[in-house]
């Protein structure tokens, strides 16, 4: 089923969003001459991080509620394996406060839920 155009919007923008927050992570955490892939957001990272990268736009692009949701983390159903999940928690942690510096409309869209 395609999704309502307000509902297309927010799941491009949730998109854009992890991944501009595991380049963060991998930019903070990882050699830049290790950086030779490109995520989804365009920017540069790491092969290990590029996995996590595509892994995490899949699961936002299969999400199934995507129009009412809030968070994943308050979602009933959660999509990512338990490994990746732990993953996908250290790159919010450290890219989460980075966000406003680095991507601060996107950030601040994020904390909205808009």
């Amino acid at each position: 089923m395609e999704d309502a155009p307000r509902e297309a919007r927010r799941r491009e923008r949730e998109k854009r969003v992890i991944s501009q927050m595991v380049c963060i992570f991998c930019a903070g955490n990882h050699d830049a001459s290790a950086r030779t892939e490109t995520a989804f957001c365009g920017e540069q990272l790491c092969p290990a991080c590029k996995e996590l990268d595509e892994y995490a736009v899949e699961r936002t692009q299969r999400c199934r509620k995507m129009g009412a949701k809030t968070s994943c983390e308050e979602c009933g159903n959660h999509c990512y394996a338990p490994q990746m999940r732990e993953r996908i928690r250290a790159v919010m942690r450290y890219a989460g406060p980075r966000m406003i510096t680095r991507h601060p409309v996107a950030a601040v869209r994020h904390l909205l839920g808009k």
